[in-house]
């Protein structure tokens, strides 16, 4: 009996305690689940940052983006945390390397220098309502011109073209789009796969 208690015991000591620090160190977008231990100060409404002054022009963005998304595709249960990097190195701690931006499931999103703009914080807010609609399980399993390819043409982003694959996910999803007939009922139809 003291044999099985131990190994209980050190397999919830992996689970509960090595896992979640080792995600923390290695997997650098699990710190949008708590982005003040990294230096980040948030602000109620889910706005966060490294540098206060930037504060109105980060939550006009966000607000922005989620007033065109409720008339767009739907709204969100909770409100959706976005954190906006002025440097390169608060980007850095969240794992963003060259990308512009990076979403964990509905947890939040992490928005680069780069990215300051409308099309980029709508298309990672698309992520996390599709996070909120289907899971994120789902999300990892749908094909990626369906995730990828709604989050670049619903959120308008005005690049044409884009750099493939994205594009050809563009294309393919708003040619899916005109099949179902309704962007309303896209989260039904996605699934369903």
């Amino acid at each position: 009996m003291s044999q099985i208690k131990n190994k209980i015991i050190r397999i919830s000591f992996l689970i509960f305690i090595v896992t979640p620090l080792a995600a923390w160190f290695f997997v650098k977008p699990v710190r949008l689940i708590a982005p003040e231990l990294v230096g980040v100060k948030c602000f109620d409404g889910g706005v966060c940052l490294e540098n206060e002054a930037d504060y109105e022009k980060a939550k006009k963005l966000r607000l922005e983006a989620i007033e065109f998304l409720n008339k767009k595709l739907g709204s969100f249960e909770n409100q959706p945390k976005i954190i906006f990097c002025s440097t390169w190195e608060c980007a850095s701690k969240f794992g963003l390397g060259k990308r512009s931006a990076v979403t964990l499931g509905a947890y939040g999103s992490a928005i680069s220098p780069r990215a300051w703009k409308p099309h980029y914080v709508r298309h990672e807010l698309i992520h996390q309502l599709q996070a909120q609609e289907l899971g994120v399980i789902k999300c990892l399993l749908l094909p990626s011109w369906l995730i990828e390819g709604m989050a670049y043409s619903q959120s308008h982003d005005p690049r044409q073209p884009l750099n493939q694959p994205w594009e050809g996910y563009r294309s393919q999803f708003d040619n899916w789009l005109v099949s179902i007939e309704s962007s309303s009922v896209w989260f039904e139809a996605a699934s369903e796969w």
